[in-house]
C-alpha cells in the first residue's frame, strides 16, 4: 500500500484519538464515584495487536505512560479471547499504586481469531482496602496498602467472574461504588471496541494498519528533530523529596536522541514515596512529549529517540515488597521537576520553573450517623511555574496529573464534610519578571469522626524559580481544634473528631527571570 498522504495521515490521528477519547466520556458519565465523575482520576487508551500504543486521551499523564506495562503484563500472562477481560493494580505488574485499576480487553474486528486491537481503562478507584481508608496510608510495605491484583480475568468470555468480583468487593470499604466504578470501565472499553470495529468495517484493516505505522514513523521524526535541534551535551540535576530522598538525573542529548539515566538517585525507602518503573517511564514520556507541538502524536513511536537507565532498587524503580501509594503522586511530581530542572539547561526559555510538585493527597473515612461507611480520596490544585512567555497559572493541577478540583457540592453531598473556605493562596507563586502561580486554600470541617490522612509534599523545600526567579512558597497542613492551632507534617494521619477542621495550603509555582 502507497505512503499515506499528509491528509490521510491527519484524520486518521484525529479518528485514532477520539476512541480513547470517547472512552473517557463513557466512564465518567456511567462512573458511580465523585473521584471519577468530579474529579476525572481516569485514563483510556488503545494499542495495537501487539500491544504498542496507537493513541490515548488527554487524561491523567501519571496513568498514560505507564499503562503499556500493564499490557504487556496482561499479554505476558494471557492470550485474551473474544469476551474477555484482564484487571490489574499491582505496581509491580505495570500498575501505578493500588488504588488505580486496569481493565484490558482485545478487539476482534470480523471474524479474526487474534485480537487486532487492544483497549485499556485505568482509574482510581477511592479505597482499595489496606490499613486506612482511602488505601493511601502511610505504609512500610504495600501489603498495608490495600488489595494487591496481579493480572487475572474479570470476565471470561463476556461473564464475568462473579468469585473474583465478590473477592474484591469484600475487601474494599466502599463495596457499591466500587463495582459501579469497575462497571463503567467495561462499558467504557466496550464503546472503544465499538468504535475500532466500525473503523475496521468502514477503512479496512490494511489501510487502518498503514495508517497507524506512518503515524507512529512521524512521532519518531518529530521527536528525532527536537531532540536534533537542542544542544548536544550532558545536563545534571538533583531535587529531593522533604523527607531527603533525592532523585539525581543526567539528560544526555546527542545526534537526535537522548539518554535519561537516573543513576546516583537514593536507594528505595522505608516507607510510601516509592515509585516504580512504570511512574517513572510515565513521567519521562510526559516531560519529553512536552517538547513537541500538540499535534504530534502521542503513540509509541514518540519515545523510540529516548533511553531510559532507571537503576533497580532505587526511589524511581522500588523492588517488592516497596510501600508505593506516595510514589504514583508525589515521587512522580519530583521526577519531573528534576528532568524539567536538567533541560531547562539546554532549553532555558522552553521550560518553566517548578510548578507545586505535589498533589496534596487527602484521603478519609469513617461511618455516617445511620452507620454506613464512607471513604474519599482527593488532590489539590497549586500553583504552575512561570516560564519566560508566561506567568504560571494559578490553582490548577499541573505535570502527572490532569484532575479537576472536586466541587465543594459534590464533596458535602458525598461525606460529612462542610468546606469551609476554598480561594486562592494570595502571594504564594514565586516572584520574578513572570511570577509563579498562586496556589489554594481549602479548609474542611469533619461533622463526623474519621481518620484523615495525608500525604504532600513541598513542605520543606520549596518550587524552585528559573533565570533568577524566585521560589514559589511551601504549602502548608494546619488542623484547627477546640481553639488551637496545629501544625502538621507533610505526611501525617490523625483522627479527626466531629467539629475538627482541616487547613491545606498547596504551594505556589516558581518565578522566571528576574524582577
Amino acid at each position: 500500500m502507497t505512503q499515506p498522504d499528509a491528509v490521510e495521515l491527519e484524520f486518521f490521528r484525529q479518528l485514532l484519538v477520539s476512541i480513547p477519547e470517547e472512552m473517557g466520556v463513557v466512564l465518567r458519565k456511567t462512573a458511580f464515584s465523585a473521584n471519577i465523575k468530579e474529579r476525572r482520576d481516569y485514563s483510556c487508551a488503545v494499542y495495537d495487536g501487539a500491544g504498542r500504543t496507537i493513541a490515548m486521551g488527554d487524561h491523567m499523564p501519571v496513568h498514560l505512560g505507564a499503562m503499556p506495562l500493564s499490557v504487556e503484563h496482561v499479554l505476558r500472562r494471557f492470550t485474551l479471547r473474544r469476551g474477555d477481560v484482564a484487571i490489574v493494580n499491582d505496581p509491580f505488574s505495570g500498575g501505578t499504586h493500588l488504588p488505580d485499576i486496569t481493565t484490558v480487553a482485545g478487539v476482534f474486528p470480523d471474524r479474526s481469531v487474534r485480537p487486532a486491537f487492544y483497549v485499556a481503562t485505568r482509574a482510581h478507584h477511592a479505597d482499595v482496602g489496606g490499613m486506612s481508608p482511602g488505601s493511601m496510608p502511610l505504609a512500610r510495605e504495600i501489603y498495608q496498602e490495600g488489595l494487591r491484583i496481579p493480572p487475572v480475568l474479570l470476565v471470561r468470555q463476556g461473564r464475568i467472574d462473579e468469585g473474583l468480583m465478590r473477592l474484591i468487593l469484600a475487601n474494599v470499604r466502599t463495596p457499591e461504588e466500587r463495582e459501579g466504578d469497575l462497571h463503567a470501565q467495561l462499558m467504557a472499553m466496550e464503546r472503544g471496541a465499538v468504535r475500532l470495529r466500525e473503523a475496521v468495517s468502514r477503512y479496512r484493516l490494511p489501510r487502518l494498519d498503514a495508517n497507524i505505522g506512518a503515524l507512529a514513523r512521524y512521532a519518531e521524526a518529530m521527536m528525532r528533530a527536537t531532540l536534533q535541534a537542542l544542544p548536544a551535551g550532558r545536563y545534571e540535576f538533583a531535587d529531593s523529596l522533604d523527607e531527603g530522598a533525592t532523585i539525581r538525573v543526567a539528560v544526555t542529548l546527542a545526534d537526535g536522541q537522548a539518554l535519561v539515566d537516573f543513576t546516583g538517585t537514593d536507594p528505595q525507602v522505608d516507607g510510601p514515596v516509592n515509585a516504580n518503573l512504570a511512574v517513572t517511564l510515565s513521567a519521562v514520556f510526559y516531560v519529553f512529549r512536552c517538547l513537541m507541538a500538540e499535534d504530534v502524536p502521542a503513540n509509541a513511536g514518540l519515545m523510540a529517540p529516548v533511553q531510559v537507565i532507571a537503576p533497580a532498587g532505587t526511589l524511581i524503580n522500588a523492588l517488592p515488597p516497596a510501600a508505593m501509594a506516595a510514589g504514583n503522586v508525589e515521587t512522580s511530581q519530583r521526577i519531573t521537576d528534576t528532568l524539567l530542572g536538567a533541560l531547562a539547561q539546554a532549553a532555558p526559555h522552553r521550560i518553566p520553573a517548578a510548578s507545586q510538585g505535589t498533589m496534596n493527597n487527602v484521603s478519609f473515612g469513617g461511618r455516617r450517623d445511620d452507620g454506613t461507611p464512607f471513604a474519599w480520596y482527593e488532590t489539590i490544585a497549586g500553583g504552575m511555574g512561570a516560564s519566560a512567555a508566561y506567568a504560571g497559572q494559578p490553582a490548577v493541577h499541573s505535570h502527572m496529573t490532569n484532575s479537576w478540583n472536586t466541587p465543594v457540592e459534590a464533596f458535602e453531598h458525598h461525606c460529612p464534610v462542610r468546606v469551609r473556605a476554598y480561594k486562592v493562596r494570595r502571594g504564594s507563586g514565586g516572584a520574578g519578571s513572570r511570577q509563579g502561580g498562586d496556589g489554594i486554600v481549602r479548609e474542611l470541617e469533619f461533622l463526623a469522626p474519621a481518620e484523615v490522612t495525608i500525604l504532600s509534599d513541598r513542605r520543606v523545600l520549596k518550587p524552585y524559580g528559573l533565570s533568577g526567579g524566585r521560589p514559589g512558597k511551601p504549602g502548608r497542613n494546619t488542623l484547627l481544634r477546640g481553639g488551637e492551632s496545629l501544625s502538621l507534617p507533610g505526611k501525617t494521619r490523625f483522627d479527626a473528631l466531629a467539629g475538627d477542621r482541616l487547613r491545606i495550603e498547596t504551594p505556589g509555582g516558581g518565578g522566571f527571570g528576574l524582577k
